[in-house]
């Protein structure tokens, strides 16, 4: 039997100085370009709660970046453009003599939080520093940090009028109440939003440090051969950040973290899938930090398949159902999948969907039924042709069921 436990990237934090340490990228690749990141000393290590998501430092390390981290004590005396300077200066001086640094002369500052989360005079201290620095090439920030000096990026809570404006682009969060928004362990913390400013960021930082880049297909891929090709729990999870999840949505089946995922992998995926399961790719779309695959899911129900169609003995039916996967990657290793595909095309392909049902309610005239009567509506789902139609769309005609109709019968 595989065991379980899977080796991960490891790169211990290095103690800089009181306020800032080191860490060097996480990624499977092991460098990548530098990131210094600002951020107050009271929400520099909150408990995350409820959430995968690690704090900045690891996360942006697992997207293969080395990244120093300077934390500020909001009410820190005498806290005056010397002290921040002297930690940009370190701070970039550590990355350059890091082996794991790639470029020595390109640099990205990254603030987290609120001005009010720092000393009053940070933010021009900081805006004076940043200026005066040629291996800071650009910024992102998540308040309204405007740096004019440099291409930035901001993230915006609430509701804002501001709008770009010269080398600034601006993002707004409505739904998010402060800019601890991004910060897991916060109890402004909105995991939607800060997924959408963490791609945005990315790609930002991409376009600026020149990297790092990595071959998300052939992540994906892999990971896909070790599920159904060679059938490895270790090697599959071994294609994984530290916390990943899978979310199978019509069925509520895969794993939230690495050992419950990992358990869901051995007990319920890799070993269920009946032999001459197969992927057939339709299309693909590669953003950022996501491939989108949309797919026909084939296989004869020779076994129990419980993270597909639970509790449903083997059927021998061969079925073809189409899929749609949204995978996160995080550096190079998969952070997540969402799996979607439509649930009634399986039962109608094993015959379990009758091409009627009840339909308990007054139609929209009003009209009840008849006595000892009942009305039934013809069940709008269809069996194999969702397939045919996803791989050529002329396949089939279109609208169909448009012509359904309820129809009153005997009870």
């Amino acid at each position: 039997m595989e065991v379980l436990d899977v080796p991960l990237p490891s790169a211990p934090v290095s103690q800089l100085a009181d306020n800032a340490v080191i860490q060097p990228p996480l990624s499977r690749r092991g460098h990548g370009p530098g990131l210094i990141i600002i951020i107050s000393e009271a929400q520099c290590d909150i408990p995350c709660k409820d959430t995968l998501e690690p704090h900045p430092l690891q996360k942006w390390a697992e997207e293969g970046f080395a990244a120093v981290r300077v934390s500020f004590h909001p009410k820190m005396p005498s806290l005056t453009s010397w002290n921040i300077g002297l930690a940009l200066n370190q701070g970039i001086s550590a990355l350059k003599s890091l082996p794991e640094c790639d470029d020595k002369d390109r640099f990205a500052v990254l603030i987290y939080g609120s001005k009010s989360d720092f000393e009053i005079s940070f933010a021009d201290d900081l805006r004076n520093e940043m200026a005066s620095n040629h291996d800071i090439l650009t910024y992102v920030a998540y308040d309204d940090w405007e740096i004019n000096s440099k291409p930035g990026q901001l993230h915006l809570a609430g509701r804002s009028t501001s709008s770009n404006s010269g080398n600034l682009t601006r993002y707004v969060y409505p739904e998010s109440a402060s800019a601890g928004f991004i910060l897991p362990g916060h109890d402004d913390f909105n995991p939607s939003s800060a997924s959408l400013a963490h791609t945005r960021t990315l790609t930002h930082l991409k376009k600026h440090l020149h990297g790092p880049y990595f071959d998300l297909e052939a992540i994906w891929d892999e990971h896909t051969y070790f599920e159904f090709e060679t059938r490895s729990v270790p090697s599959t999870m071994g294609t994984m950040v530290q916390e990943p999840y899978v979310n199978h949505i019509p069925t509520l089946t895969g794993g939230i973290g690495r050992s419950k995922l990992a358990q869901f992998y051995k007990d319920h995926f890799v070993f269920s899938n009946p032999d001459d399961t197969a992927l057939e790719l339709v299309s693909r779309t590669v953003g950022i930090d996501r491939v989108i695959d949309e797919f026909i899911f084939s296989f004869t129900h020779t076994k129990m398949i419980d993270w597909l169609i639970p509790g449903i003995p083997p059927t021998g039916k061969h079925l073809r159902i189409p899929f749609t996967a949204i995978v996160n990657i995080r550096g190079d290793r998969l952070y997540h999948e969402h799996i979607s595909w439509d649930q009634a095309t399986v039962l109608v392909q094993l015959g379990l969907m009758p091409e009627y049902l009840p339909f308990p309610y007054p139609l929209p005239t009003g009209k009840l039924p008849s006595p000892g009567k009942r009305f039934e509506y013809r069940v709008p789902a269809a069996g194999v042709e969702t397939a045919m139609k996803l791989a050529d769309e002329s396949s089939m005609p279109s609208n169909l069921m448009l012509e359904f109709q309820i129809r009153e019968v005997n009870e």
